[in-house]
């Protein structure tokens, strides 16, 4: 059964959460908010996850899923309008994780998987960001999770432990949700508690 155009997410889903974070107490150190944001990092994942599967089932063409993800993106990376200064930061961290996600969905798309071990892929990020190399960085982590999509490779735990802070280690903590989204791709409930 295929999915009508711009059933896979909305924005009335991505405000839900934001409604629900602005209307409580978040503190990332607490396991109830950080297990909030993650769900919604997750829920985009999942959407994106989805978009991706039916592209490989046939049941959307190429242009078509494309199309799909940007419509997700920008619903999701579009500006939030918080006032509180700290919440507008952790949606930024968790948009910024996400980013990746879209980029490695439309890699996978348009140019199909890299051939590559995701370990070096990783590495190959986390040097480029070393000499500020971002748009490189964000191509490995993109191709990485090109990886992902196609074969279920997993993160390679060490790599990403030894990851520094930084853009980087917010990617890969994007694919280890689109990870989690290819290989369990149940619907995150905004209303749970």
């Amino acid at each position: 059964m295929s999915t009508p155009p711009g059933e896979y997410y909305t924005a009335e889903r991505w405000q839900n959460w934001i409604e629900r974070i602005e209307s409580e107490d978040i503190d990332p150190e607490q396991e109830d908010s950080a297990r909030l944001l993650l769900n919604l990092q997750d829920d985009t994942a999942i959407a994106v996850a989805k978009i991706v599967t039916d592209y490989d089932d046939g049941e959307l063409e190429a242009e078509r899923a494309l199309e799909e993800l940007e419509g997700v993106r920008e619903i999701v990376l579009d500006d939030v309008a918080i006032d509180d200064e700290e919440k507008l930061m952790v949606v930024d961290g968790v948009q910024t994780s996400l980013v990746c996600v879209f980029y490695a969905a439309e890699e996978y798309v348009a140019g199909g998987v890299a051939e590559a071990p995701i370990a070096d892929l990783i590495e190959a990020a986390s040097e480029a960001e070393a000499e500020e190399n971002m748009d490189a960085a964000l191509g490995y982590c993109a191709q990485a999770g090109t990886r992902i999509i196609a074969d279920e490779a997993e993160l390679p735990r060490d790599v990403v432990d030894d990851l520094e802070f930084g853009l980087v280690a917010e990617w890969v903590n994007g694919l280890d949700s689109l990870q989690t989204a290819m290989s369990d791709p149940e619907v995150v409930e905004e209303d749970e508690e």
